[in-house]
C-alpha cells in the first residue's frame, strides 16, 4: 500500500497557520541535523513545541511531513527566481541572463543543507502537481522574457532551448553550489554559466 503524503487539511486560521510552519521548521532542523532515518514525528513535534495529536491532525505521517516541506520550499525557491525575472525588466541581453542566473544561484543557496537532503535522499517525496507547477512558471516566465531578445537569440527554437536551459542550467547550479572546485568563486563560476547560456542562445543552428 503506498504512503500517503498528502496533508491531513490544510491550516485556515493564523494561528493554525503558524502551528504548520513551525511544524515545518522543526522537520527542516531535524532533517539537515539527524537525516531521513532519524526523523520521526514524535521527535518533530517535541521540537516544534506541540503535541503529536496536534501534529497528526495536519499531517497523517512522516513523509507527509517531508513531501509538505519539499513542496513549500519549492515555492520559496520559485519566489526568488520569479522575483529575478521580474527585475529583467528593460535589462540588456547580457544583464538579463546574469540576473536570472545569479536568482537560481541564490534560491538554490537559500536553506542549501536542507535543499541539498530533499533533492539527494528525498526527490520522490513531493506532490507532483506543485513540482510541474513550480517548473510550468519558471519555463513560461523565461520563455516570456526570452522573447524579449529575439534579435539576439540564435536558437531556432524557443521552447526546445528553454527545455535545454531548464535542465542544464538546474545542473550546472548545483555544481556551482554544491561541488565548486577549491579556488574557484560564486561569482567566477556564476559568470562562466552567464558566458555558456549567452553563447548557446547566440549561436546560429547549423
Amino acid at each position: 500500500m503506498k504512503t500517503a503524503v498528502a496533508p491531513r487539511k490544510s491550516p485556515r486560521q493564523a494561528r493554525s497557520q503558524a502551528t504548520c510552519e513551525a511544524i515545518l521548521d522543526a522537520t527542516a532542523r531535524i532533517l539537515v541535523e539527524r537525516g531521513y532515518a532519524a526523523t520521526n514525528t514524535n521527535l518533530v513535534a517535541e521540537r516544534a513545541g506541540v503535541s503529536v495529536g496536534s501534529l497528526y491532525q495536519y499531517f497523517p505521517n512522516k513523509d507527509a511531513l517531508i513531501a509538505a516541506l519539499h513542496d513549500r520550499h519549492a515555492r520559496q525557491m520559485n519566489e526568488v527566481v520569479e522575483r529575478e525575472i521580474m527585475r529583467c525588466e528593460g535589462l540588456a541581453f547580457e544583464a538579463a541572463l546574469q540576473a536570472i542566473i545569479s536568482g537560481l544561484v541564490e534560491a538554490h543557496r537559500m536553506e542549501a543543507g536542507l535543499h541539498r537532503v530533499l533533492e539527494t535522499q528525498l526527490a520522490g517525496l513531493d506532490t507532483l502537481d506543485e513540482h510541474a507547477a513550480v517548473e510550468a512558471r519558471i519555463s513560461s516566465q523565461l520563455r516570456t522574457l526570452l522573447s524579449r531578445y529575439t534579435d539576439e537569440i540564435r536558437v531556432p527554437n524557443l521552447d526546445l532551448a528553454i527545455y535545454v536551459l531548464m535542465h542544464s542550467l538546474h545542473a550546472l547550479v548545483h555544481a556551482v553550489v554544491y561541488e565548486r572546485p577549491s579556488g574557484v568563486t560564486l561569482e567566477e563560476a556564476t559568470a562562466e554559466m552567464v558566458r555558456l547560456t549567452s553563447l548557446y542562445l547566440r549561436t546560429p543552428a547549423t
